[in-house]
């Protein structure tokens, strides 16, 4: 069985319920900028880096604005949000405290380096990271691997010796292809599909199962 030297865990979906709350906030921020929805839109930025989505909202919602700037309001909406009510998982704060006491600890997240900071400052788990990678830091979100090699790379571990947690269908396919033993923790409002489950090498039905004994079992032969 490989050895699992580091985990490395997603942000949104995984220890924060938040993925409704970055789609409340660009579907009112594309409505208030003369923009229109359309459906599958959600689906489409789920995993996508800043510089992504906000070049999306632009170029296939119709807000006329700079990438930059859709990005960094759209941002501080979120973060004021989770400044009056962070949306913290249960049993997300204990997960991460459990495997902290085995192994080193990384964050692989898709949202702004802005709302990272915030998040686990009120959610006091900063300690507990030695290295944290917004996508916007890198080339290019998930699916692609960038996000995840980056975490393994700043706390220098190999990925093949890292453990991904995630509860997206891109996030799971990004953990994959960086080489990672992979948990999934299944998104409820925004379920993986069946490519993305067959790719996980353990599910879980809550992060509440997360334990040592979980994450040594993911990893495979």
């Amino acid at each position: 069985m490989r050895l699992i030297d580091a985990v490395i865990f997603d942000l949104d979906g995984v220890l924060v319920d938040s993925e409704h709350v970055w789609d409340e906030a660009r579907r009112r921020y594309v409505t208030e900028h003369g923009g229109r929805w359309r459906e599958g839109a959600t689906r489409a930025m789920l995993g996508m880096s800043s510089a992504e989505w906000s070049s999306y909202v632009r170029d296939e919602l119709g807000v006329d604005r700079p990438p930059q700037r859709i990005s960094a309001e759209v941002a501080g909406e979120v973060a004021a949000l989770y400044r009056e009510r962070l949306p913290l998982l249960p049993g997300a704060h204990e997960a991460v405290v459990r495997l902290a006491g085995r192994w080193r600890l990384a964050l692989a997240s898709s949202s702004n380096r802005e709302v990272i900071d915030l998040v686990l400052a009120l959610a006091d788990l900063e300690a507990q990271f030695q290295a944290t990678v917004s996508s916007e830091e890198v080339g290019r979100g998930k699916p692609a691997p960038d996000v995840y090699l980056e975490a393994a790379r700043r706390i220098a571990v190999a990925p093949e010796r890292c453990a991904a947690i995630e509860d997206s269908h891109n996030g799971i396919l990004s953990a994959r292809a960086a080489g990672m033993a992979v948990i999934a923790i299944p998104n409820e409002r925004f379920a993986p599909g069946a490519e993305a489950l067959r790719a996980a090498d353990r599910i879980l039905e809550s992060i509440d199962e997360l334990t040592v004994d979980a994450v040594v079992a993911a990893a495979p032969d």
